[in-house]
């Protein structure tokens, strides 16, 4: 029996069955498989609708990474620098010397060094630094180099900055912003943290650059307030130094509030007639290497400039049993900007106050008597030329021994040391004793057994020239501090008649 269907049937399953509908049931499905029937020819991967208006990466075009999206460790890039330098006055050998410094200053940064140039003239462009044409020789070494940052040996002045910049068309910065940035990151207790940040802010101030919304002006005052807008407000540029100023303001409060903590622990130095002995020198010279090997301290010691920034005071004893205190202050360096001695004052304030200077210079430096002129030039920034001075001329063991002879030779209070080795450690000791200033008063006492504590502090406090022990107490022939003296005086024996 068959069966048969009106055309009207016919019709509804042809609509039924047609390629438009089977692709609206599909559509309407999670999971469908690709039909020919259905899709027709393959057009690719399909994708949602936030899927095709996402970014998309292309794989494969990176230069640096292999995939952003797979590797989670990225390797540090350096900055890739060319130094520039001004020959001005003296030799080859010393432009080529303070380059060679430049050199360190960078890599110490953590910048990657990859050409240097010098150019010799009777003083710097006022301009460019280096000149026009010079500008022009240095933007095709950075291209052929492929360095993002070029480096001055010398502080440039705002305009200087920009129009070299101009020329270069990558980042230019003066060695004193280089030091600063070593600075900041080597500053680690709170005062040399702030200390670092006014001598910036210094820096900064007149540098500051402004484009677009920077130049653009606030609304003026006037005063009824309201609509009153007469007169130029300040602009952008204006309202960030009149911040930075203020911060600049905050931040001397600061430092001096630390300066009075710093200068009460003098005080009490001096009140308690405690000798002091300031290292001073030129960075990486190794104070703190000598610091630890006098006393012990355990300073962070780096072969690296500037390491430690931090002023360390540590207690010591002189071979006859004196008690001093010996102080590591911050290295010095050739052209130290005058923002950082500014900043710094309080903590250079321990060579100016103490009684004896260990002056450390690198005994193994190419040219170690411009260290030496480099941090007198500090020295006597700081008011400290009246200080008497040891030169101590470190790195014995690997230093040239003709240099040793002229050193020796040329500094007549000097000795060679090896903080590594310990070589001539007792005799810079023993000179530190004989250095120190003594007690004014001389006198011979007999002291009671029962009064002990007088004989324990003619110990800590002066010189004992000798001692003896009688049926009445203790005979001392002692040199003491005013103070001691008189505590002493009820015991000097009275001349016989």
């Amino acid at each position: 029996m068959t069966s048969s269907s009106s055309p009207s049937q016919d019709k509804q399953s042809l609509v039924q069955n047609s390629p438009e509908r089977l692709r609206a049931d599909a559509l309407m499905e999670e999971d469908v498989a690709w039909s020919h029937a259905i899709d027709g020819e393959w057009d690719g991967d399909q994708f949602d609708r936030s899927d095709r208006a996402a970014l998309r990466r292309v794989a494969g075009l990176s230069t640096e990474l292999e995939d952003v999206t797979e590797v989670e460790y990225r390797q540090l890039r350096l900055e890739r620098v060319v130094l520039v330098g001004v020959w001005t006055s003296g030799t080859a050998a010393d432009a080529d010397n303070s380059l060679a410094e430049l050199a360190a200053l960078a890599e110490t940064a953590g910048a990657l060094v990859l050409d240097g140039v010098i150019q010799r003239r009777d003083k710097a462009d006022p301009a460019t630094y280096i000149g026009s044409g010079k500008a022009n020789e240095l933007r095709d070494i950075v291209l052929e180099t492929g360095a993002d940052t070029v480096i001055c040996d010398g502080e440039l002045s705002p305009g200087q900055l920009i129009h070299l910049e101009d020329v270069v068309k990558v980042k230019v910065i003066d060695r004193t912003a280089l030091i600063l940035d070593i600075f900041a990151q080597h500053a680690k207790s709170r005062e040399g943290k702030a200390q670092v940040a006014l001598a910036q802010m210094q820096y900064m101030l007149p540098r500051l650059r402004g484009w677009g919304q920077s130049l653009s002006r606030q609304m003026g005052g006037g005063k009824g307030g309201g609509l009153a807008t007469r007169g130029p407000g300040e602009t952008k540029i204006e309202t960030d130094r009149r911040r930075i100023r203020e911060k600049m303001a905050k931040m001397r409060r600061e430092i001096a509030g630390m300066k009075a903590g710093r200068d009460i622990q003098r005080r009490e130095r001096r009140r308690k007639k405690v000798p002091s002995v300031a290292i001073a020198g030129y960075t990486n010279a190794g104070k703190s290497s000598l610091l630890n090997r006098l006393t012990g301290a355990g300073v962070l010691v780096e072969n690296a400039l500037f390491a430690t920034l931090d002023p360390t005071v540590r207690r010591a004893e002189t071979p006859t049993g004196r008690l001093y205190t010996l102080a590591d202050t911050v290295g010095f360096v050739r052209h130290l900007p005058h923002h950082l001695v500014e900043a710094f004052r309080s903590t250079m304030e321990e060579v100016g106050d103490s009684d004896l200077i260990l002056h450390v210079v690198d005994g193994a430096h190419p040219a170690p008597e411009e260290q030496l002129a480099a941090v007198r030039e500090v020295i006597r920034d700081v008011g400290a030329t009246d200080v008497p001075e040891i030169v101590v001329i470190n790195k014995a063991d690997a230093a040239d021994p003709l240099v040793l002879q002229r050193l020796l030779r040329i500094e007549k209070r000097s000795i060679a040391v090896s903080a590594r080795t310990g070589q001539g450690i007792d005799e810079l000791l023993a000179l530190i004793d004989v250095e120190l200033p003594h007690p004014a008063v001389e006198l011979e006492a007999l002291v009671p057994y029962t009064h002990g504590r007088l004989v324990a502090r003619a110990y800590t406090d002066g010189e004992v020239i000798s001692e003896e022990h009688t049926p009445e107490g203790t005979l001392l022939k002692v040199r003491v501090h005013e103070e001691l003296a008189a505590e002493l005086a009820p015991y000097v024996p009275t001349p016989a008649v």
